[in-house]
């Protein structure tokens, strides 16, 4: 008689199932109730707490009190003794760092200004150099740092973690920029796109939560969108999905930094809205520009708004191909709120075939500038992973453990060759 614990079929293979499911959706939502659980499974109630009992129990899952809708209820995370996950935005004149645990919070976090095109091997060291300070600034050590998510200003092939369009980022092409920055760290390291990792973060987390279908609008120094189908960020062949920032708006328009000519990203990026400036304000920055469109100055918010409508055609078009639930708008122009956001919703709604059964929203992001280092946190968490396999027999181990991707048979961007 086979009695391996694994037996497809059998009661234990089954539990085990069941604990994964549990495992998983903890680990994508950051925390729920048993109740809650129960509706995100499709297990019952008594399941659920069974089994939560048992990871509590091997130090998989933590417990505390919470109360939902007035009743008592218990939320259920998994346990920081699991370990840390980082998170690294490269903006176009920023670097952003963050340390987040298992229950998708931020425990430490840290920005730095960076000069306009910076160095890669300078912008990654000083990434890396940032990681340590906060694992010292919190009394971590960096074996309990388990996986690191990037993300960077331009489409990305997941896969290999290499810049998949050449000359928007200049001096990174041809990098393999999860291989390199894992060698810093001594960590895997996976790598996407800015606008990919913010709309998975207002997915699970944000403004989209509620939607199996959304596109999230990053509008900042350029212009991007990242598209989520069915709860999954879709990144197309070689992670070019979503590129509206690169889609010809003017055939007689200036070279893009991609090298064609028109791209809407130079007439609504932040060059082109500085230049529409300068005569009449002067040398301003972009965040110039966002603080004097909030005070009211007319300039700025002109230049706001029809940029708003440049990309809501835009917009519209991605839209008329994969009919989301929702659009979202980030990014540092997000900041101006409806300054922005009014236009480029009613250019949407203008351009879009009228659907009076379900007519897609379009709102304001809830992360604000968190929303792409969030994304990365998340991408880190989904790429390590957490077994619960738990043995319960006296003397032996709780959890069997937790590994990050590179450890458990599928390769990493920091380990392939």
């Amino acid at each position: 008689m086979n009695n391996d614990r694994s037996t497809p079929g059998s009661q234990t293979s089954l539990r085990e199932a069941n604990r994964t499911r549990i495992v998983d959706a903890v680990k994508r939502y950051g925390g729920l109730t048993q109740v809650e659980l129960a509706e995100a499974t499709g297990l019952s109630t008594a399941t659920v707490s069974t089994i939560v009992k048992e990871l509590t129990q091997a130090g998989v899952v933590d417990t505390r009190p919470t109360s939902r809708s007035g009743r008592r209820a218990l939320k259920v995370t998994l346990a920081r003794q699991l370990g840390l996950v980082a998170g690294i935005q490269f903006g176009h004149r920023h670097l952003k760092v963050a340390l987040g645990d298992f229950g998708r919070t931020i425990v430490a976090e840290q920005q730095m200004p960076l000069p306009v095109d910076h160095r890669v091997d300078t912008g990654l060291d000083r990434a890396a150099l940032l990681v340590m300070d906060l694992l010292e600034r919190i009394g971590a050590s960096t074996d309990e740092l388990l996986t690191v998510g990037m993300a960077l200003p331009a489409p990305v092939d997941i896969s290999t973690g290499m810049i998949s369009v050449r000359g928007i980022m200049r001096g990174w092409d041809d990098l393999h920029v999860g291989q390199v920055m894992s060698k810093r760290l001594a960590r895997p390291v996976v790598v996407d796109n800015d606008a990919n990792l913010a709309a998975l973060a207002e997915a699970e987390l944000g403004a989209a939560r509620a939607y199996r279908d959304s596109v999230f609008v990053r509008v900042s120094y350029g212009t991007g969108a990242g598209v989520v189908v069915g709860g999954h960020v879709h990144r197309g062949y070689a992670g070019t999905a979503g590129e509206i920032g690169h889609v010809q708006v003017d055939p007689a328009g200036p070279i893009c930094r991609c090298g064609n000519r028109g791209c809407l990203e130079t007439v609504v990026g932040s060059g082109a809205l500085l230049d529409l400036l300068r005569t009449s304000h002067g040398d301003l920055t972009l965040r110039d520009v966002i603080s004097r469109a909030l005070e009211g100055d007319p300039g700025c918010r002109r230049v706001v708004a029809d940029a708003g409508d440049r990309i809501g055609i835009a917009v519209a078009t991605l839209a008329s191909a994969m009919n989301p639930q929702v659009i979202v708008i980030g990014g540092e122009l997000a900041e101006t709120g409806e300054i922005l956001a009014g236009p480029l919703r009613d250019a949407v709604h203008r351009h879009l075939v009228p659907n009076t059964i379900a007519p897609v929203e379009v709102v304001l992001g809830e992360l604000g500038a968190r929303a792409e280092v969030m994304g990365a946190l998340a991408l880190a968490l989904q790429s390590t992973d957490v077994t619960s396999d738990v043995r319960l027999a006296p003397g032996a181990p709780g959890p069997v453990g937790l590994v990050a991707a590179g450890d458990s048979g599928h390769p990493s961007q920091g380990d392939r060759p």
